[in-house]
């Protein structure tokens, strides 16, 4: 068959697809990227929050149409959305002809064979180890590897254990040996994901195996950085600091999301962390890793947050200044503790503490692009704007599709990987501008 694959969601989303794409190779089926000639198209979903709900119904219903404009027979829906809402999606949006869950994307192949409406969610402590090689995008210069599963944190707010089930590592063999697939095919950028990728390998090891795993991967030929994400705070072992310190391969970065700083907050949000704690790990980082860049996310208006709790998120994010920050304001998520918390906070009230956070962080942001000019730093090329005549690309300092942009001036011929010294020239709310340098 001809199918089209859309990928919602995260960047563990994206890997899940990638994956399920190389099952498809493997069955003989012919990808597309056109809806209209395919004859399956198959949406791997997210619902992570209710925008993200919405986005996957309105593109299942979307795609629905090319059964009367294209070639479409069958409508399968994959991820976070079809393990969470099989029953409703069955009811509720006929069109579709399968719902595929979290741990069961190795029965896609069987999905599209069936002849009637085809459901698989296997048990969420299962981890899908399907024996194939993953379809990489088209910048398949920069490629994430999941390196685990599920989560058994319990946040008040989050659903996620619910929809991906318990903390479960990959094996470190495997993790290395689809590693070294990425760097024969190109990657020079592989970027570490999971839920949280900080107490990786407890599970199956016994203690935190982070660190070890990433001084193998850093003896893979080919790849030039390795960037960490998803870490918690009170996760983060000076094991882990010593690796990032002493292996040139890792990008002095961290994304560290701590999502408020108000002790209070922190308690109702099912957090393992105070404000105490929090600069402790931030101060400990910035001295032990010279130049590390920090990246954090913060939410507004979580159940109960006081006008006070507000102002010391504020005062912390202003003392702290993250290199790199973003602001979500709280979702109310059925199914989830923090759901039935009382008082919830008005939309309005979340999106204006969220402005005033956000207002606060261009300044801090304006304040380290300012301290880059005259600077000379490695920039991974990510394309070319050929109106402007310039490439774009990314420090060490930024993670793709989430922080800044280098704009690159340069006479020379690049390729979307390439890695080149770059002089920083100037800077402009968020993102640089610079000239190659021979």
């Amino acid at each position: 068959m001809r199918i089209c694959f859309i990928s919602l969601g995260c960047d563990k989303n994206l890997v899940d697809s990638e994956v399920m794409l190389g099952l498809l190779r493997d069955c003989g089926h012919t990808i597309t990227d056109r809806e209209e000639e395919a004859e399956a198209i198959v949406i791997n979903t997210c619902c992570f929050i209710h925008d993200a709900k919405e986005e996957s119904v309105n593109t299942i219903i979307e795609m629905n149409r090319y059964r009367k404009e294209g070639c479409l027979k069958k409508l399968i829906v994959t991820g976070c959305l079809a393990e969470r809402y099989a029953d409703e999606i069955r009811e509720l949006i006929p069109e579709v002809d399968g719902v595929i869950g979290t741990a069961a994307i190795e029965d896609l192949p069987e999905a599209l064979k069936a002849d009637t409406f085809y459901v698989s969610r296997r048990d969420l402590s299962y981890l899908p180890r399907p024996k194939t090689e993953r379809v990489l995008s088209a910048d398949s210069y920069v490629s994430y590897l999941k390196i685990a599963e599920g989560c058994d944190k319990h946040c008040t707010y989050c659903i996620i254990p619910k929809i991906r089930g318990p903390y479960r590592s990959v094996p470190e063999e495997q993790l290395i040996s689809e590693a070294e697939y990425l760097a024969k095919n190109g990657t020079k950028e592989l970027i570490l994901v999971a839920q949280e990728t900080t107490v990786y390998g407890l599970d199956l090891y016994g203690k935190k195996m982070l660190p070890d795993l990433l001084t193998k991967l850093c003896r893979i030929e080919g790849i030039a950085w390795i960037r960490i994400l998803y870490c918690y705070p009170e996760e983060i072992t000076d094991e882990l600091i010593e690796v990032m310190k002493n292996e040139p391969k890792i990008c002095r970065y961290l994304d560290m999301p701590i999502q408020h700083a108000s002790d209070a907050i922190l308690k109702r949000m099912g957090r393992r962390t105070s404000e105490k704690d929090l600069v402790a790990i931030i101060r400990k980082l910035r001295k032990e890793v010279k130049g590390i860049t920090l990246r954090t996310t913060l939410i507004t208006g979580f159940p109960g947050e006081t006008e006070e709790d507000f102002a010391k998120l504020m005062a912390f994010a202003a003392k702290m200044k993250f290199n790199r920050l973003g602001v979500f304001t709280y979702s109310k998520e059925e199914d989830t503790a923090a759901a039935l918390m009382k008082p919830q906070i008005p939309k309005r009230v979340k999106e204006k503490r969220r402005s005033a956070l956000m207002k606060q962080q261009r300044d801090i942001c304006a304040e380290y692009g300012a301290k880059c000019i005259g600077k000379k730093f490695h920039v991974i090329i990510d394309g070319l704007l050929p109106e402007e005549g310039v490439y774009v690309g990314r420090t060490y300092m930024d993670a793709p599709g989430i922080d800044g942009t280098v704009y690159v001036e340069t006479a020379r011929t690049l390729m979307s990987g390439d890695i080149v010294p770059v002089r920083i020239n100037g800077a402009e709310k968020y993102d640089l501008i610079g000239e190659c340098i021979e």
